[in-house]
């Protein structure tokens, strides 16, 4: 990458050296495209400062309509905002992405930090607003949706906020709904989304047709990284017709994989959902001779909900997880360790998150990879074949009977209200995201980087997932709960170490103030690390 050239910052912004980067002349040359995304997505927007400051910072409106007015802040006006002591957010606030630093570390990477400017760039009467669901379910979308419609209105007077039904292709398919704080009102007490949702159908011109023919101003996209991605297209559509239109996203995944934010709304009330199967696995476990509960959650490819929902209940003997391979047959395998544990305690649960051992399966099944209309791998029933896994191994053993249970809680838990932490957490996102379309930022995304609300680029969250590190001790803090071994031999260990992304490692050592939690691999297999 090279600086080409030095961009204006938009209105508010402080005179920084703000650099627009684009690909290295002496790059490989992209793929030829029409598309002018393609063109978009190789620009990043960043502010040099010193010590080694960089921020990378999100579009603004005014990077493509330059003339554009601005307006007093109606918040500045809101009694409810009285007392607070500082109304608005400094020009300057940004958010660091690390926060444990070497006294000789540059300061490193930040994000805008989120929150209300003194100057907007929408009139309340000129705001016409919509709000889109897409993806699969999430506890906490209708608590979003709600907050957001009842922020646009109470604290800046917008009275014209539209719900976009059936995910991106209700954008061209379908009618609008009307949103206002009344019919919102309670909605935060249901799962699911009143405004329905969808995977696929994402036609971007038809969808950006359709926001210039509604006058639509501001669209707030609710979704995962997939839908975030979407998003960033639109974004970039939008900005090549210079259509006055702010879209925002808000980060909804119940898996928790998106990267360089916290954690995404949902998996809070996940994790506490998870307890009900798991408790109800060990219950019945434990009551039967030899009993084994197994219980599937989510985790596609990030094992998150498996890992916290197995430390939160102690009753966990075995965690797999998508990052963590595992086989089964022979010396230091999981149906050996089955069989010791089942001697030693009588019963056993198996917490098995829904992308772990797919290899394994299918190879057994010899199936071929499909994938769903978001373009995600379908999953085999890893909740199923490990079962039936157990069963058969053991039905080979004499005097060993055993009974297992499988529950399967995936579909319940995607579908309960938001607990208390999570609402609280949805209301933050949506507060922040509006106050940053009403300040005129587009193209980003809204989330929490190291406890404080930022306003990311979407290529930053789009660009990769967020993975349970098995190299850090968060990882073997579970090892050490279950007892399990960790069924990677020496080789593997260190064919890990070397694939984990460096950065995200070495954010990790320096938190955690040493370099692996395994500190002996050559005994990893058969033994707990250390926490």
């Amino acid at each position: 990458m090279e600086a080409v050239g030095v961009a204006p910052a938009p209105a508010g912004v402080p005179e920084k050296k703000l650099l627009e980067v684009k690909e290295s002349r002496k790059a490989a040359p992209a793929a030829p495209s029409t598309s002018m995304a393609a063109k978009w997505a190789m620009k990043k927007k960043l502010v040099g400062g010193d010590a080694g400051y960089v921020l990378e910072d999100v579009p603004h409106l005014t990077d493509y309509l330059p003339e554009l007015p601005t307006y007093p802040n109606p918040l500045q006006d809101n009694p409810a905002y009285s007392v607070v002591k500082q109304y608005f957010v400094n020009t300057d606030d940004t958010v660091t992405q690390k926060i444990v630093v070497h006294k000789t570390s540059a300061r490193g990477t930040h994000f805008r930090r989120a929150g209300p400017r003194q100057r907007v760039y929408f009139q309340s009467d000129e705001v016409n607003a919509a709000i889109v669901t897409c993806g699969g379910l999430c506890p906490g979308l209708n608590t979003v949706i709600r907050e957001l419609v009842c922020g646009l209105y109470d604290m800046y007077g917008v009275t014209s906020v539209v719900g976009i039904e059936g995910g991106y292709k209700g954008f061209y398919s379908r009618n609008t709904v009307a949103l206002t704080p009344k019919s919102v009102n309670d909605i935060h007490k249901r799962g699911g989304t009143v405004l329905g949702t969808s995977r696929g159908g994402h036609d971007t011109g038809k969808i950006v047709d359709s926001i210039k023919d509604r006058g639509i101003n501001q669209v707030y996209i609710i979704g995962g990284d997939g839908t975030q991605k979407g998003a960033s297209v639109i974004y970039e559509e939008v900005r090549r017709r210079g259509l006055k239109c702010s879209v925002v996203g808000v980060p909804k995944t119940i898996d928790n994989d998106i990267a360089v934010i916290d954690k995404s709304f949902g998996f809070d009330t996940a994790v506490e959902e998870a307890q009900r199967a798991i408790n109800a696995a060990h219950v019945e476990a434990e009551s039967a001779e030899n009993g084994i509960g197994v219980v599937k959650l989510m985790g596609r490819n990030s094992g998150f909900i498996a890992m916290y929902a197995t430390l939160a209940s102690r009753d966990v003997d075995c965690c797999l997880i998508p990052e963590s391979p595992f086989y089964l047959e022979g010396k230091g395998g999981l149906l050996e360790f089955i069989e010791k544990r089942l001697k030693d305690n009588g019963h056993m649960v198996i917490v098995v998150a829904e992308g772990a051992g797919q290899d394994l399966i299918a190879k057994s099944m010899n199936f071929v990879d499909t994938q769903d209309a978001s373009g995600n791998k379908l999953l085999l029933d890893v909740g199923l074949w490990l079962s039936q896994k157990i069963k058969d191994h053991f039905k080979k053993k004499r005097n060993f009977p055993i009974t297992l249970k499988y529950i399967d809680p995936t579909y319940m838990i995607r579908a309960v209200r938001s607990n208390a932490s999570d609402n609280v957490y949805c209301t933050l996102l949506a507060h922040s995201a509006l106050h940053g379309a009403m300040a005129g930022y587009t193209g980003f995304t809204v989330a929490p980087v190291n406890g404080r609300h930022a306003y990311i680029p979407f290529y930053r969250i789009t660009e990769k997932q967020n993975k349970v590190v098995i190299t850090d001790r968060m990882w073997a803090r579970v090892l050490c709960s279950t007892n399990q071994p960790c069924f990677l031999s020496h080789e593997d260990v260190e064919h890990l170490k070397h694939d984990d992304d460096e950065h995200h490692l070495h954010n990790t050592q320096l938190l955690e103030g040493e370099s692996s939690p395994v500190k002996d691999s050559s005994k990893c297999n058969g033994t707990a690390a250390p926490v």
